[in-house]
């Protein structure tokens, strides 16, 4: 499963940081098998040893921590000594909206330490914040649902009542409020459902938006992923169909296919150089049939976790197109390979099992459509522990969800005040393996150089 691109230096490392609280978040793990297999050093901030991500086989460093990001001052603290302990300058990647919203506004200072995009400081907010998104697709003219804010519970039933059911809800800043009980995104069936998600949002103190549900079907779901560098040209760029998602028709792609699309790439690639855009970025978008326009439905400034469904000719994902360019590479010239199917092994079966309570999906059909993956998001023959970690996780959450009576831990409490603790990981105990087990030319040197401590120890960074 080499991924090696030629004449690349990859002696720059690379930290893969994670605000999401999320232990089964599969886009970093994508992150750190995509440079891990060209011979990047990769180090990951994780929640603890068992997260699943923790344990590949490409990691070169795990950094254990689960920051607050409106903790400003202890992220920067600790990323520099994350930054002190590597010892030489890394390319950052953030993998949720609290990172690159953190990376925008607040950044500037681990430039000396970290290699990362900078766009417009208050962009990434701005493009994450459901509601501050509508307003801007207004002002530039970009297609995209009705959306209104409502200020009180009537005020929702009538913007229902001028829409219709089913409409969406979704919290209007997801990466502060999306981590308990209340769901980012929801499909309201009707008034009582509306009634409840409306009052659940003002107990919890999270901003609510109401948005026009467009009518769909299958090959009618759109997202589009890209890279921009600091001209805001926007290369590689993928257009892709959500086939499936978890929940049905709201949520994550459990399922989805790379289907070029040249409209709606240029489309998009025209807006980003209007944003003077930079990073990577990831879209969800609707085909609406009833004025043949593409709908912009979200707009995540990050990588999105489905990412490594899209590969081009030349062998370039957005990682690999943002890791190159930020450390002085070409990124080479290729184009889109079509056909690729991905799947995220531990969601689809429960989305499938939405799609079949509509009447939308078979045993058969479903059965069919594996045969078709070519990437699955923790599967892979040289990485096979956090797969095997995964299935152990999920396996335990079925089990005692019926039993939880607790409300899921706050972020900022117990483990956002937690000390960040460093280990290696397991491609630096391998490199150090087989340092060991060749015969040394100085074996006072050798012994100096490795017996002081074990890096398989946790200690504090």
């Amino acid at each position: 499963m080499s991924e090696a691109l030629p004449c690349v230096d990859t002696s720059t490392p690379a930290v893969v940081l994670k605000f999401d609280p999320n232990v089964m978040h599969h886009g970093g793990l994508g992150v750190i098998r995509s440079l891990g297999r060209i011979g990047v050093p990769v180090y990951g901030v994780h929640e603890g040893p068992w997260a699943p991500a923790a344990s590949s086989r490409y990691l070169h460093g795990r950094c254990f921590w689960q920051p607050s990001p409106d903790d400003t001052d202890r992220v920067l603290a600790g990323l520099k000594r994350l930054a002190e302990r590597i010892g030489q300058r890394a390319v950052l990647i953030p993998t949720d909206d609290a990172g690159a919203i953190f990376l925008a506004e607040y950044g500037d200072d681990l430039r000396p330490w970290f290699l990362f995009p900078k766009p417009p400081r208050e962009l990434p907010r701005q493009l994450a914040g459901k509601y501050s998104l509508y307003e801007l697709c207004g002002q530039l003219g970009v297609p995209c649902p009705q959306a209104n804010l409502p200020g009180s519970l009537d005020a929702a039933r009538e913007f229902a009542a001028g829409t219709g059911f089913p409409l969406i809800a979704k919290l209007t800043t997801p990466w502060r409020h999306g981590n308990g009980k209340l769901r980012s995104t929801s499909i309201v069936a009707d008034e009582a459902e509306l009634d409840g998600i409306y009052r659940a949002c003002d107990r919890g103190g999270a901003g609510l938006m109401l948005q026009e549900f467009i009518p769909g079907g299958r090959g009618q779901d759109w997202f589009f992923h890209g890279y921009c560098d600091a001209s805001a040209r926007c290369r590689p760029a993928f257009t892709g169909v959500k086939e499936r998602s978890y929940p049905a028709h709201a949520g994550l792609t459990s399922l989805g296919r790379s289907t070029p699309n040249p409209r709606l790439r240029d489309e998009i690639a025209s807006l980003l150089t209007r944003l003077s855009y930079s990073g990577i970025l990831d879209l969800d978008l609707r085909w609406d049939a009833r004025d043949g326009q593409y709908k912009l439905l979200d707009f995540n400034p990050r990588l999105g976790a489905q990412f490594r469904l899209f590969l081009d000719s030349a062998g370039v994902n957005v990682v690999l197109a943002q890791y190159l360019d930020l450390t002085g590479h070409v990124i080479p010239d290729g184009e889109q390979v079509s056909g690729r199917g991905f799947l995220v092994e531990n969601y689809d079966p429960l989305g499938a099992l939405g799609y079949w309570r509509r009447g939308e999906l078979g045993l058969r059909s479903w059965a069919a459509s594996l045969r078709t993956v070519d990437e699955t998001a923790w599967f892979a023959r040289d990485d096979l522990r956090p797969f095997g970690l995964m299935c152990v996780r999920m396996g335990l959450r079925l089990a005692t969800r019926p039993l939880a009576t607790r409300p899921p831990a706050r972020r900022g409490a117990a483990g956002g005040a937690r000390e960040p603790r460093y280990a290696a990981g397991r491609a630096a105990t391998g490199a150090r393996r087989a340092v060991l087990s060749q015969p040394p030319i100085n074996p006072d040197l050798t012994t100096r150089q490795w017996a002081p401590r074990s890096h398989k120890k946790e200690t504090k960074v």
